[in-house]
């Protein structure tokens, strides 16, 4: 007897095996149902438990059916190979080969089959699981009541139908392809195919099984036509370089379509036909096959290749018309842009007007804090304690205080868990458990030397400091931050506690003590009991959970505390925007997240990619980068809000009209998103334009505003959006910035996020597009100049203003080996037929610890290059632009910029006697002092020395006009001769 060729395994070695593979098994199903555990118990939490329930049977119900489905498919074929095996086969080599195959499946033929199927039908399963959402928009979707241009199909048909019927119709493709497969490997096995010996080499019986798996693959790819007929409205048109059919795609590409689905049906039936009814070989259907290929490569691609070539490309402009004006409308519908407000606006005065001086709605509204810069600002005169953080990048909201409603720049004080003093178990989790205070300052106001004038979140009753407000004006009846955007995921804290022992840290006191606090709130999950304990000990790996007295009956666990990951599991089915902000709302500090609907088969609408989009300057810096999804349909339909100190999660419609919003809610029970008509007053008051929607309509609306196809095609008319001021060549895009202030045309100051964009490859302003809500309603805005206007674009301000000789030197002043200066926002505002530049200039010092002060203010009005100062202040930097525009309406010449007249002759510049000399040395010593506080990094010191250089060089220039009619030389050393002029746009970070 032959041996067999490898060893046999001893019984140990069977045993052993055995073992680590239950073992396997068993810690696999127990993180499984750990995981499962703990998250119905943190949805039961929340109150959400119809979402987790939702996914899990429909996860469970698609991989059910799919996955016995797919698996029923391969077992039955390969069953009925198997059965229609012949009982007699002819004696040859081939099949004495084919023996041993025999002997060793036929005992257990069907172990092997249902192995077989099982892990197919597994495989299967896992994928169609992963599909939840396509099958419950499926299930659930409804009607858009709009038609698409071509086939007057409603969209619905497309968002919610067509791509599950296409993974449907791929599930079919693979269920016939492998059972088409395993069938033949069956009937070569058991004789019924075979490649030697004589007489014919398929028997009757394996000819028509094979033949009729073929046939149904062949009806399939019938289907497949029928349904790529409907997905071409998807596809890109090379030819117009846009989405959805073109010219070429409907007159050839399309009747190509139905013709090969006839074809393929006619095919189907000819094998079937000739393979069993009549000729009972492969020889015809082989030619049917064959002219399916041929009939596919002719019909569906070199025909339509050829009127593409010969008929579209000398005219495409004429011939795609039509379909750029489709895809111009579906845009335009699918993300929003259909309602926007366009209005011309002449920008042609260049000269700034008397009124900037008296204006209340814009000028007095300006935003001077940059919320990227003064996060350090807060950090440092807000912190107290060194492991609380505002994160880098604060927000603006807008508040009404005594009246007056204008815009705040406002941050949370979290916990930043990496600088704690003691970052061990108990202090990570059971003591540092939560932040402190919404602190907020005017956006339009600085004191002290630069700094912000806080009005809120005092760890105290009454703020402490002279630069600050002495009582909350944004009062938060509660104000401790357990939930906040620095929170990680491992950042889970227990609180509760037995007795009367406080052991939370909640805030330092006024007398240098320390406050304890106990957590009173309804969130948390509850982890008294043993099993609890066991679970979570289980769960996040740690045994502190069932060692440490810190947890204790009364104990809850605190997770998922970061509020945009809250409501991401909550709504698994939103895109949320990148930057939530907090808002003190009814005593209350809640998270307000803006959440968004999308699709990607919207026909003939522009598919964008989520990430790439919205990815700017701050993405990164206090933002969330959004995911790599491509999308061409977006609604922002839900207001999300997430309470600061109990974690309680709301989802708000907040565009009631959304079919997807609509199939979702449907899809959970329908009341898993509460109506817009519950959302309090109070809390729509700080909803604000979300600002990735914003940036996604703005670069559509780069193209998009140009609504002939004529135009369009031609490119001429497009924009685009500028990048960041102070260092266009970063190729980083300018952010949009939220402004509390009234355009043109409105009626009134709005909350409103602003971007400027600038004519394709040219740097002047195009227009400005503005987003706000108007009566709870998005409301899209394009403020648009003439095409030849002389105003400026950012970029070209900012180094306009940067280059202004009596600026750079003013700016070379500010900076030094000791200090830098940076710039925040460049903020562009319409003004009497004209247009204010106002970007605010900040200095840093390079010693450690030291925060960015708001020490002066850009200004420019006009063609950018024409009035420019730098001012201490807004105030004074409006004064000066008016004087100048007074000296032109008059026809006297502008003040000295700086710049030294040129002497005659060569001959030196007169000796200074007097007055005029006495003020020169008075210029000298202010700069001595200026560079004296700039080396001891003493900012209001710093601060002081520059009014007072602004004073000896005001007084020096008064001197010199009544010495001398003509202006002499600057002293030696001095910014200018001249007083400081206003803003500009901001340059290097070292000036």
């Amino acid at each position: 007897m032959r041996s067999s060729p490898l060893p046999r395994m001893s019984r140990r070695g069977r045993v052993t095996i055995g073992v680590l593979i239950g073992v396997f098994v068993f810690f696999t199903l127990l993180g499984w149902g750990v995981n499962a555990w703990t998250d119905w118990l943190w949805f039961d939490e929340v109150r959400y438990t119809q979402v987790f329930t939702g996914v899990l049977a429909t996860r469970l119900l698609l991989f059910l059916v799919i996955g016995l489905g797919m698996a029923a498919i391969v077992a039955g074929n390969l069953w009925l190979a198997y059965r229609l095996r012949p009982q007699l086969r002819p004696h040859s080599a081939e099949q004495a080969t084919l023996e041993r195959y025999r002997m060793l499946l036929s005992p257990r033929l069907g172990t092997w089959i249902a192995l077989a199927s099982a892990v197919i039908g597994l495989f299967a399963g896992l994928s169609a699981q992963s599909r939840w959402s396509q099958w419950l928009l499926f299930r659930n979707g409804g009607s858009f009541g709009v038609k698409d241009p071509e086939f007057g199909i409603d969209v619905g048909f497309y968002v919610f139908q067509l791509p599950f019927w296409r993974y449907l119709l791929g599930v079919g493709f693979t269920a016939v392809v492998l059972a088409l497969l395993g069938a033949l490997a069956v009937h070569y096995i058991f004789g019924g195919v075979r490649l030697q010996g004589v007489g014919d080499r398929m028997t009757n019986a394996a000819r028509a099984h094979l033949s009729s798996l073929v046939a149904v693959f062949v009806v399939l790819k019938a289907i497949a036509y029928v349904l790529d007929q409907r997905a071409m409205l998807l596809e890109y048109n090379e030819g117009a370089k846009l989405y959805g059919a073109g010219y070429a795609d409907i007159n050839a590409l399309l009747p190509a379509k139905e013709i090969l689905a006839w074809i393929a049906v006619v095919v189907a039936i000819a094998i079937i036909v000739f393979s069993n009814a009549w000729m009972r070989n492969l020889v015809w259907p082989g030619i049917a096959l064959a002219l399916l290929g041929v009939s596919a490569v002719a019909i569906g691609g070199i025909y339509p290749w050829a009127v593409q070539t010969f008929e579209v490309k000398p005219s495409a402009r004429d011939k795609e018309a039509p379909y750029i004006e489709r895809s111009i409308e579906a845009t335009r519908a699918a993300f929003g842009l259909t309602g926007t407000k366009s209005t011309g606006y002449a920008a042609d005065n260049l000269i700034p007007p008397a009124s900037l001086a008296t204006d209340t709605s814009v000028v007095q509204n300006v935003r001077l804090l940059d919320p990227q810069l003064v996060s350090e600002t807060y950090t440092q005169l807000q912190q107290v304690r060194g492991f609380y953080d505002f994160g880098s990048k604060l927000d603006i909201d807008r508040y009404a205080v005594s009246g007056k409603t204008s815009d705040y720049v406002v941050g949370v004080r979290e916990i930043n868990y990496g600088e704690l003093p003691n970052n061990n178990w108990i202090n990570r989790h059971t003591v540092y458990t939560h932040g402190y205070g919404l602190v907020g300052a005017p956006a339009n106001q600085v004191v002290c030397g630069g700094q912000p004038y806080f009005v809120s979140g005092f760890l105290g009753e009454k703020a402490q400091e002279a630069c600050s407000s002495q009582t909350e004006q944004i009062p938060a009846q509660q104000p401790r931050i357990y939930y906040g955007e620095r929170m990680e995921a491992d950042d889970y804290a227990i609180v509760g506690q037995t007795g009367d022992r406080n052991v939370e840290f909640d805030r330092p006191t006024s007398t240098g003590g320390e406050q304890y606090y106990t957590y009173t709130g309804e969130g948390g999950v509850e982890i008294g009991s043993f099993s609890r304990r066991l679970l979570y000990a289980i769960k996040e790996q740690e045994s502190n959970f069932l060692l440490s007295e810190a947890v204790n009956d009364d104990s809850k666990l605190l997770y998922v505390r970061n509020p945009r990951d809250r409501v991401e599991k909550v709504a698994p089915f939103l895109t949320l925007d990148g930057d939530p902000y907090p808002a003190v709302v009814n005593g209350r500090v809640l998270w307000i997240i803006d959440g968004y609907t999308t699709a990607a088969t919207y026909p003939y609408a522009e598919r964008v990619n989520l990430q790439a989009e919205t990815t700017d300057e701050l993405t990164g810096r206090g933002t969330f980068q959004l995911a790599r999804e491509n999308v061409n349909y977006i609604r922002n339909s839900v207001k999300a809000t997430v309470d600061a100190y109990d974690g309680t999660v709301k989802l708000y419609a907040f565009d009631d009209t959304d079919p997807v919003l609509k199939a979702w809610n449907k899809a959970f029970g329908g009341e898993l998103v509460l109506p817009k008509g519950d959302i309090p007053p109070e809390l729509a008051e700080h909803f604000r334009y979300p600002a990735d929607l914003f940036k996604v309509q703005r670069n559509l609306l780069t193209k998009f505003h140009v609504t002939d196809p004529g135009d369009f095609y031609s490119g001429q008319d497009f924009w685009q959006v500028p990048n960041v001021p102070d260092a266009p060549d970063s190729g980083q895009k300018q952010p949009p910035y939220y402004l509390f202030t009234q355009f043109p045309g409105q009626e009134s100051p709005r909350f409103q996020l602003t971007a400027a964009v600038t004519p394709n490859g040219r740097q002047n302003l195009a227009a400005l597009v503005t987003g706000s809500y108007v009566d709870g309603r998005p409301q899209l805005e394009v403020l648009e100049l003439p095409d030849q206007t002389r105003i400026s674009g950012p970029t070209q301000v900012h180094q306009q203003m940067t280059n202004n000789g009596d600026i750079r030197q003013q700016l070379n002043l500010l900076s030094s080996n000791q200090a830098q200066v940076q710039y925040g926002n460049l903020l562009s505002l319409p003004f009497a037929d004209g247009m204010l530049y106002v970007e605010p200039v900040y200095v840093k010092s390079s010693n450690q610890d030291a925060y960015p002060l708001l020490q002066k203010v850009l200004l420019s009005y006009g063609d950018g290059g024409s009035y420019v100062v730098l001012a201490n202040n807004l105030s004074d930097g409006i004064k000066q632009l008016v004087e100048q525009g007074k000296r032109a309406a008059t026809g006297t010449p502008p003040p000295s910029t700086g710049d030294n007249p040129p002497t005659t002759g060569g001959t030196s510049p007169p000796v200074l006697t007097g007055e005029l000399a006495e003020a020169a040395g008075k210029v000298q010593s202010a700069i001595a002092e200026v560079k004296a506080a700039q080396a001891s990094g003493d900012f209001e010191r710093y601060g002081r020395a520059l009014k007072a250089l602004d004073e000896a060089m005001a007084a020096f220039q008064q001197a010199q006009a009544a010495a001398n009619p003509s202006p002499g030389p600057a002293p030696s050393g001095s910014a200018s001769a001249s007083p400081p002029a206003s803003p500009s746009s901001s340059p290097s970070p070292n000036g």
